[in-house]
């Protein structure tokens, strides 16, 4: 018998008023896996993220996750379980210096009171943790850095630090390559895929670049109009004649 799935949706409906957004969508995503929800512009990715984290409670279906009924629970208790969320705007502390825009998660998740920040005698392990983190991420030696100095594509890496310093389970990464150079899409993706490969942390990504997506993700589901049509391995949705047709009729640029 195969491992439980860390994220279970099952038959998850939403709508705002008439409009029906997500229409009976079911997919489970296995621990460890490295996962992408993929779909044209309009097909209802944002709103299954939002039901998924607890920022809207889903019309109809339930959402489990790492064995727990989640569905409709706020997202600070989701994200308490270990499912956390970066967004595809960057959400970081700018006139905190990098190092400090991972302590205080920390000092949050740990139970620290904040004094801990500027003193690192008073807490030399979540300082320790929090250089951690930024020297997996390549960023370490930003750390006394104001936040706010950093270029675009190191912002979108203390975001993901600041979700790493929660001790995930699950992450969903939104957009995580939207408005980088060539040069830090190509850095973000090996970070990815490193972090889900040394990590143990299960990633589940949307993304609108299908070069990020066949290049990270060992399975896609495909949304199309609220509804899932369909999800495998990268070659089966490549050549999906379905999915073809669902981005801009016929074609799919990876």
């Amino acid at each position: 018998m195969g491992e439980a799935p860390i994220l279970k949706v099952e038959h998850l409906s939403h709508r705002f008023g008439r409009f029906q957004v997500l229409t009976d969508v079911s997919l489970e995503v296995a621990p460890g896996a490295l996962s992408a929800l993929i779909g044209p512009n309009g097909a209802g990715k944002t709103t299954f993220y939002n039901c998924v984290s607890g920022r809207f409670r889903p019309t109809a279906g339930r959402v489990v996750f790492d064995g727990t009924d989640i569905t409709g629970m706020p997202p600070h208790r989701v994200a308490n379980l270990g499912l956390l969320r970066s967004f595809q705007i960057t959400n970081i502390f700018p006139r905190l210096t990098v190092l400090e825009n991972v302590l205080v998660p920390l000092t949050i998740h740990t139970g620290r009171g904040f004094s801990v920040l500027g003193s690192q005698r008073r807490a030399p392990e979540l300082y320790r943790k929090a250089e951690e983190i930024l020297e997996r991420l390549g960023i370490l030696s930003e750390a006394r850095r104001p936040a706010s100095e950093l270029p675009y594509g190191d912002k979108r890496l203390i975001e993901i630090a600041i979700v790493m310093a929660r001790d995930p389970k699950l992450i969903l990464l939104d957009e995580p390559t939207a408005g980088m150079t060539p040069e830090e899409t190509d850095r973000m993706i090996r970070l990815i895929r490193d972090l889900a490969e040394r990590s143990g942390i299960t990633f589940f990504l949307t993304e609108h670049d299908m070069k990020v997506v066949f290049s990270v993700a060992d399975y896609i589901y495909v949304l199309h109009q609220g509804s899932l049509l369909a999800q495998g391995p990268p070659e089966s949705i490549r050549a999906s004649r379905e999915v073809k047709e669902a981005y801009l009729g016929g074609a799919l640029d990876t």
